[in-house]
């Protein structure tokens, strides 16, 4: 099961493995979010694939006088996806479901096709031998590679209205003969019960051979979305993690708000990207041990920063301080600032600008993407030299010892070796002039 993923040929999972089943460098071509979207997308197009044999499997069923039912071969089908479901913690009676609806459609377009053929004449030219030889290999290969896309869409598949919500998607994706309104949306709502299961993480993870993380893309150097691509210091050792799982890493965004919700809805298997070990979030999920640490601090444009060298400074009438929502940054200021004017900014990625286009006066954050963003911005300065707090950053995941034990194993050695710091000053030399 775990090699699933190396025959979808897509944006959606690229393959891992190169010749002789060595991982290659899954970072080399950079890595990307995996939407909803193109999850749901991937699924679609192979149910399409699917249906498209069908004309084919209907042509050796003719010509070797076949009947169009088969209902050894119908359970087998069946009772194989039930089967691969399971080990990936997905419900098998709605996998089940879903592959009994794909069969019968199947079923139907054979059956036009045959009652074609005897009131027109056969119309097709391929050797009867292609349905043991060919055809059948090829859709239990669409098998196995349905049951990855099913694991890697399940989020997307509970959302609400998923069949209104995606009905638009399949009627684009889902456009080979056999498919009709009514049988798309009964595809559609068929995908709508199919439930994760909960379970140990590292089965799961070893089955698919997909380690999902969890990313806000928006705080460099650890973890920054660029266009379509992703890259910072959190998001190669994340890569690596992966490696050492023998799984390809499929990254899904998060956002600092939903960060625990997320995780607590397995939406991913564990999340990456300079988050904070904090009380609250300790006593919701687990960390691993931490890989880096460092505090709170205060940005400013260069030549204020002398009004700005502490927090009282800052907390006075007049001071217009920026803060991004939902982290530990915004519960820093909440919890610590009271007179200064507070404004709440959604997008980290373009929050210093604010400061420099003197739409705000300071920041308070973490002194790493201090560091980071005062080589990139060269009118802004550290307004304090030290920090206001102190905090460990660690993988945040699940409560599950097991995975928790393989994650700090990877990690003490990691650690031992320098390479999380190595890769942080490496992204902050990047962003030097």
């Amino acid at each position: 099961m775990a090699a699933l993923g190396h025959r979808i040929l897509s944006a959606l999972l690229l393959p891992l493995l190169c010749g002789g089943g060595t991982p290659c460098a899954a970072a080399a071509q950079g890595e990307h979010f995996v939407t909803d979207e193109v999850a749901v997308a991937q699924l679609l197009e192979l149910a399409d694939q699917r249906l498209a044999l069908m004309p084919a499997v209907a042509a050796a069923k003719w010509q070797t006088h076949s009947p169009v039912l088969d209902p050894e071969r119908e359970r087998a089908v069946v009772q194989r996806a039930r089967e691969l479901a399971a080990p990936l913690d997905l419900d098998p009676d709605a996998v089940g479901r879903f592959f009994e609806l794909q069969v019968r459609i199947a079923r139907d377009l054979q059956s036009d096709l045959h009652e074609k053929w005897r009131s027109h004449g056969f119309d097709l030219q391929q050797s009867p031998s292609m349905l043991t030889a060919q055809l059948r290999p090829q859709l239990d290969r669409l098998t196995h590679d349905l049951l990855l896309a099913l694991y890697i869409a399940a989020p997307a598949l509970q959302r609400d209205r998923f069949p209104v919500r995606y009905a638009a998607l399949a009627r684009q994706n889902l456009h080979s003969a056999g498919w009709r309104n009514d049988n798309r949306r009964e595809l559609l709502i068929a995908l709508a019960v199919v439930r994760p299961l909960p379970g140990p993480a590292l089965p799961r993870i070893a089955a698919a051979g997909v380690l999902r993380i969890g990313t806000t893309g928006d705080y460099a150097p650890f973890s920054v979305a660029s266009g379509d691509e992703l890259s910072g210091a959190d998001i190669d050792l994340a890569t690596e993690l992966a490696r050492r799982l023998h799984a390809r890493p499929v990254f899904v965004r998060t956002s600092w708000p939903s960060l625990l919700r997320d995780l607590d809805g397995g939406e991913f298997d564990l999340a990456v990207g300079g988050i904070s070990v904090t009380a609250a979030r300790d006593a919701a999920a687990a960390f691993s041990m931490p890989y880096a640490s460092g505090g709170k601090t205060i940005i400013s444009r260069c030549r204020d920063a002398a009004r700005y060298s502490g927090l009282a400074a800052v907390d006075r009438p007049g001071v217009r301080l920026i803060v991004n929502p939902g982290g530990t940054n915004e519960q820093y200021v909440r919890a610590n600032v009271h007179r200064a004017h507070v404004r709440r900014y959604a997008d980290n990625r373009t929050i210093f600008d604010e400061i420099s286009a003197e739409r705000a006066d300071v920041m308070i954050t973490d002194d790493v993407e201090v560091e980071l963003q005062t080589r990139r911005h060269s009118d802004l300065c550290r307004a304090y030299p030290g920090t206001l707090t102190h905090a460990d950053k660690a993988i945040l995941l699940r409560r599950d010892p097991e995975l928790l034990k393989a994650v700090n194993g990877w990690l003490t050695e990691v650690v031992a070796r320098g390479e999380p710091a190595r890769l942080l000053q490496r992204y902050l030399d990047r962003a030097s002039p």
